[in-house]
């Protein structure tokens, strides 16, 4: 029997990682064998190895690792949308294709098997047609990061010039968000604690550049940018009390979109300028199957390039793990091959 290696977490902790020896996957009716090519990692991945979960639930042992690029090699009875040799995306809500989430969709890398293998069984509804530009190691950052910042930008916050929108943060989707935003014509206000990490995001596109170290009070500046006015979409990526701090920011009808949780679990802000600011604030799970691919698509018009840090080899999943903890100017991306 033909074996592979996947990684298995069998008790929580980074440091229970263990890299196994499992059989090669058979596809069942409707299924597809992707051999995986690159997995793109998320904080999230961070809380679910730490059993610090919050979006999902899962037994161990248990596959961390919800997104992936690879190529499918083997197909199930009943299948349409693929053939072998095809390039895809896995997509993280498996069962959410388009409108409202169904309650009974699953994660991957948390209700449902993760993806860190070399080779991995995907039902084919659960999977999109990669770009035909990107690299499979670029590909793999869209499922969560991309597809999180085209969703909370275009398929609900109907991103246009003339808008300016507020970035917090270097991560996967702030620097998405910067480079979506621009692409629309939208100014965009980027925030950092390092002036080393602003430069960069400027370089990337980014109008404007706040150093949260130097001036902690980022949402004056934001609005003397905008003349007063104030911005039209804040990506609150932190959490915490610096919700507050964005609502400040926030034009009138303007938007948040929640998005992280650096700052904590807990968010708070005033509820007086709540109310007379009127401003939509919206929670974003990352999105549904039909948005990943029009944001498929509008990376090959746009032959956009996502920002990746730093590229590991498969048997090196606990330091690409660690270097994510530190911190990241972009995604951090294990390569798998097999």
């Amino acid at each position: 029997m033909q074996t592979m290696g996947q990684w298995v977490l069998r008790e929580a902790g980074a440091h229970n990682l263990r890299l196994e020896e499992k059989p090669m996957p058979t596809p069942g009716a409707g299924e597809i064998v992707v051999r995986v090519a690159a997995v793109s990692l998320n904080y999230r991945d961070l809380w679910f190895i730490a059993d610090e979960q919050t979006d999902t639930s899962a037994t161990l042992p248990a596959t961390p690792g919800s997104d992936m690029a690879g190529t499918v090699v083997a197909t199930g009875a009943g299948v349409t949308r693929f053939s072998e040799g095809d390039d895809v995306l896995g997509t993280f809500w498996a069962g959410w294709v388009d409108g409202e989430c169904p309650p009974d969709a699953g994660v991957l890398g948390g209700s449902l098997p993760g993806v860190l293998a070399h080779y991995v069984v995907l039902h084919e509804s659960w999977a999109v047609r990669a770009p035909r530009t990107l690299s499979a190691v670029e590909a793999s950052t869209l499922p969560c990061a991309g597809l999180t910042a085209w969703f909370a930008l275009v398929e609900k916050g109907a991103v246009h010039a003339g808008q300016t929108v507020v970035m917090q943060g270097t991560g996967g989707v702030a620097l998405f968000g910067v480079q979506l935003a621009r692409a629309h014509g939208a100014q965009v206000i980027a925030t950092t604690s390092s002036a080393a990490k602003l430069q960069r995001v400027l370089e990337l596109g980014a109008t404007h550049g706040i150093d949260r170290h130097a001036t902690p009070d980022w949402e004056r500046v934001a609005r003397e940018l905008t003349g007063g006015r104030g911005v039209d979409h804040v990506f609150e990526l932190a959490g915490g009390e610096n919700l507050g701090a964005s609502l400040r920011a926030l034009r009138q009808g303007g938007r948040i979109s929640l998005i992280g949780t650096l700052d904590g679990y807990s968010m708070s802000l005033p509820s007086i300028p709540s109310f007379l600011g009127r401003p939509t604030i919206q929670g974003i799970g990352v999105g549904h199957r039909r948005a990943l691919e029009d944001l498929v698509r509008a990376v090959d018009t746009l032959e956009l390039k996502p920002v990746v840090d730093t590229v590991y080899a498969f048997d090196q999943l606990p330091a690409a793990l660690a270097h994510l903890e530190r911190g990241a100017f972009g995604k951090v991306v294990v390569s798998v091959g097999g």
